[in-house]
């Protein structure tokens, strides 16, 4: 069958993919002549002619590549945004080994006719992916393209995967409706009954998946509802209940052999951690020049303002609840740690508040490091190390941790930062251990431009010293 995600549509991509490049390269030959008129373009006379074996080429190498970027995956992408960046990052590399092989070859081929190629290939590849997604979009899929989605267990599990199924129309499901041996839930208009019911509702609705999502507390219903099934034409999945448990996600992977769930899988790709390592080191090996003689001349200043350390290394919780020690000017007065308790207050709400203004542990240079962030300098150090990143929720004191709600502790599934999106949001103002949500939206939402964001939000931050003591 002709499904989205079938081996039949990504053969298809595949050979529509390289019918367009050869097509798009043989319309940038016909064009080159009568586009001698534009006056950055060398006037060429004679009609262009390429050998055969580039319209040969130039398609296998370009699908090539798209296969390695898994571009034919439907699954990997999924979303809009993903096959785009599969697309693009696909795209470039293949016109950069094209252009190489041309180097290596025909140099004499028009430059411009080369570039003109190159981008009519790839417009022409994201355009008609647009308008298959569009298509599907607009409910015009094939009926033979469609599987039909039931769910046994409507509890929250079961409620999630059923949102999922709404809207991501791009996957081509449709959800039959749940079955449920709840009392209360059946109910429900969605509900077509208990779990007995699944073969008859299989046959009736003409079923093509089944997903078990089913509670904890239900599965040793699990084996007998797997073999009443068993000689159905249909797909049977399981979604286990752990979901509640996981620090952000969880992933399947193998161990030792043995395929196994990790409840504590990062929320980073190894391709996102490594943009965003690259990312760390460039800005922070940047900037090294221009802050050390200032680090230096910090220094100075804390250690001729009062008795003790130059630096404070405290503990922290890094990511996936791992220990480090930060780095920062010390701010405060020697032996502050032991006067915590007299600042401590509580709101109205019986939340702990553990940072004031007029906190009199402060020293007066220390004020001002506070108020500019320039205690926060020496953090680069542990960003070198690996132990943090530039942007990313806060580091917190462990203690705090302590006092975590299990939903809380996933904002320690990405490395944590020297600053981040509950820092441009309010700072001080907000303390942290009472605003995680705000550290959720960062983990959901990262990408390498949200960083940027928020580097950028953080310079005009610390110029207004909103939130900071």
């Amino acid at each position: 069958m002709f499904r989205r995600f079938s081996a039949n549509f990504a053969v298809f991509s595949i050979f529509f993919d390289m019918l367009l490049v050869a097509l798009a390269l043989h319309v940038a030959v016909l064009l080159r002549v009568p586009l001698n008129q534009l006056p950055f373009l060398q006037f060429i006379s004679e009609p262009i002619t390429l050998p055969l074996e580039l319209y040969i080429t130039f398609p296998l190498l370009w699908v090539g590549v798209f296969i390695l970027f898994s571009v034919y995956d439907g699954r990997k992408n999924m979303r809009v945004w993903m096959e785009l960046a599969s697309l693009t990052l696909g795209s470039l590399l293949a016109t950069i080994s094209m252009a190489g092989i041309l180097f290596l070859t025909y140099r004499d081929v028009s430059r411009f006719l080369f570039v003109f190629f190159a981008v009519t290939a790839f417009l022409g590849m994201v355009g008609w992916r647009m308008a298959y997604r569009l298509i599907i979009r607009c409910g015009m899929r094939p009926q033979h393209e469609v599987r039909r989605v039931l769910i046994l267990g409507a509890g929250k599990v079961g409620r999630t995967l059923h949102g999922f199924v709404k809207e991501n129309v791009e996957a081509g499901l449709r959800f039959v409706g749940f079955l449920d041996d709840d009392p209360y839930k059946q109910g429900r208009e969605d509900v077509l009954g208990p779990l007995d019911h699944a073969r008859q509702v299989i046959e009736q609705q003409g079923v093509d998946d089944v997903v078990i999502a089913l509670p904890r507390s239900a599965h040793d219903r699990l084996n007998k509802v797997v073999s009443e099934l068993h000689d159905l034409p249909v797909r049977v999945w399981v979604i286990p209940d752990y979901f509640s448990l996981t620090l952000h996600q969880a992933t399947i992977e193998t161990f030792a052999g043995i395929p196994l769930m990790d409840l504590r899988a990062p929320a980073l790709s190894e391709y996102q951690r490594m943009m965003k390592r690259a990312f760390d080191l460039a800005i922070t090996l940047a900037s090294l020049p221009v802050v050390l003689p200032l680090m230096a001349g910090i220094a100075l200043a804390v250690r001729l303002d009062s008795p003790g350390p130059v630096f404070y290394c405290p503990t922290r919780v890094g990511e996936n609840g791992r220990m480090f020690k930060m780095y920062k000017f010390r701010t405060m007065v020697q032996n502050a740690e032991m006067l915590q308790a007299s600042v401590e207050t509580r709101d109205e709400n019986g939340n702990l508040i553990n940072k004031r203004r007029d906190d009199p542990r402060v020293t007066r240079v220390g004020r001002f490091l506070r108020r500019t962030s320039l205690d926060e300098l020496p953090q680069l150090f542990n960003v070198l190390q690996g132990t943090m990143s530039l942007i990313g929720p806060r580091p917190e004191q462990p203690y705090l941790v302590k006092m975590y709600d299990l939903w809380q502790r996933k904002r320690f599934a990405v490395p944590q930062g020297m600053t981040g999106w509950w820092q441009v949001n309010g700072r001080s103002d907000k303390p942290m251990h009472l605003h995680t949500d705000e550290d959720l939206f960062y983990v959901q939402h990262y990408s390498i431009w949200l960083d940027l964001q928020i580097l950028l939000k953080t310079i005009w931050t610390v110029l207004r010293g909103k939130g900071a003591y």
